[in-house]
């Protein structure tokens, strides 16, 4: 039988409406809105007449509703921390959008808060470890046939003269908080879940505001994997999503694929030693053997919407949620180093 969650829908703007909800359409068996608010009363008003829920302009009454299982916070970035510290303490399980708050202060209370056994419970929405591209880049490095991948470029470029509120510091914007979350993220992963050293460049290039439109973060994992990420809003020619170097093959991503030139596993290869001899005039720079390659084209679809089926999964059935507050807060980590300056050592 059907149990879905009642939502408390906060925030019906860009995520709230464009987003959340065209996901939940196809969950009506999931999640049903009990609720929705937005300090424009309009919005508030029309969503609540379209899904036959209550709708509020103060995020106070939504929290009082009995009905409301779990919060869904899709407010602006800089009232991500004072929205969700508010339903944790009124009781209610909060779904967070990214970025998860503003700096790790605030990253450590919102844990304690959303972690106590027998308490509400805090989910941080990084939706994008559902991405197809990822998943599928992952499955790939694990299965070993690129050998040993050794670095890996990571990039969400376009060129953009943005001048809506993320581009304004004072509401939490800028890229760092926008897409760096989702990327960064990734890049943790492709990182082994950490770093040993970090450097980092940010500029404001084409956006309106006051906040940074490009932006380069260099890890070294704790694998020893370098990864190199990139998101600009300021680079005129698009360039692929992924990257990735091998010891035995490279892969990168074209559209919804990925296209992959790798070693045949199947022919061993000879012992190669170097030469210390001179080569006489004429004589090649490497070695002359032929190399016998596979070449293969793998195809991934997006999935970032089943991030609602692993909340209810943990709702419902107590499953482990995929997205660890911890590796959530370890992404603020890296945020406010990147604001801190432009090179620091995790030592």
């Amino acid at each position: 039988m059907a149990n879905p969650i009642k939502l408390g829908l906060v925030g019906i703007g860009r995520a709230g409406n464009g987003m959340h909800r065209s996901e939940l359409a196809s969950r009506g068996d999931k999640f049903q809105f009990a609720a929705v608010c937005d300090i424009i009363e309009e919005r508030a008003a029309a969503m609540a007449a379209e899904c036959g829920c209550r709708g509020y302009t103060k995020i106070e009454d939504i929290l009082a509703d009995p009905e409301v299982e779990v919060v869904d916070i899709a407010t602006r970035s800089a009232d991500h921390y004072k929205h969700a510290k508010m339903a944790l303490l009124a009781g209610k399980n909060v779904f967070l959008e990214k970025p998860f708050c503003m700096n790790t202060a605030e990253a450590k209370e919102l844990i304690s808060l959303g972690s106590e056994p027998g308490g509400p419970k805090l989910f941080i929405r990084h939706n994008r470890r559902f991405e197809g591209g990822f998943e599928t880049a992952m499955e790939i490095i694990n299965s070993g046939k690129l050998g040993d991948v050794y670095e890996i470029k990571l990039t969400r470029n376009s060129y953009q003269r943005r001048k809506d509120w993320q581009t304004i510091s004072e509401f939490g914007g800028g890229q760092l908080l926008n897409w760096g979350p989702h990327i960064i993220d990734h890049s943790l992963r492709f990182c082994g879940g950490d770093y040993t050293d970090l450097y980092s460049s940010i500029k404001h290039v084409a956006a309106a505001g006051d906040c940074e439109d490009h932006i380069k973060i260099v890890f070294t994992g704790v694998n020893g994997r370098v990864v190199d990420m990139e998101i600009s809003g300021g680079m005129a020619i698009p360039t692929p999503v992924y990257t990735v170097y091998g010891s035995k093959g490279a892969m990168v991503s074209e559209g919804e694929s990925f296209r992959l030139k790798y070693l045949d596993p199947a022919v061993a290869l000879s012992e190669v030693k170097a030469d210390p001899a001179t080569p006489g005039s004429g004589a090649a720079f490497g070695n002359t053997e032929e190399l016998k390659w596979v070449e293969e084209t793998i195809p991934f679809e997006d999935g970032t919407d089943r991030v609602w089926d692993a909340l209810y999964d943990a709702i419902r059935f107590g499953k482990e949620y995929p997205i660890p507050l911890y590796q959530a807060a370890k992404v603020v980590e890296v945020i406010e180093k990147v604001k801190e300056g432009t090179v620091f050592q995790n030592k």
